[in-house]
């Protein structure tokens, strides 16, 4: 039986949010051609999806809907 860590709930949340990041402030960039707005709104979602993505992990570890039980060993 495994299951994930908050540390690791932490680092997935950390990397996907860089690249949801990235693609949030160079779209921004994209539709106004000011750096600075992208920069700041890029902030924001970042800082304001970062919490709610580790809080929905969380409450997923919670749910056992879907989750198969391994024993120790098989014979």
């Amino acid at each position: 039986m495994a299951y994930e860590s908050r540390a690791r709930s932490i680092v997935k949340a950390l990397s996907w949010r860089f690249c949801a990041t990235l693609i949030t402030t160079a779209v921004v960039y994209v539709m106004t051609g000011k750096l600075e707005h992208a920069v700041e709104i890029g902030v924001v979602d970042t800082l304001a999806k970062l919490g709610l993505y580790f809080g929905h992990e969380r409450m997923w570890e919670r749910i056992r809907f879907g989750r198969v039980r391994y024993t120790d060993y098989q014979i």
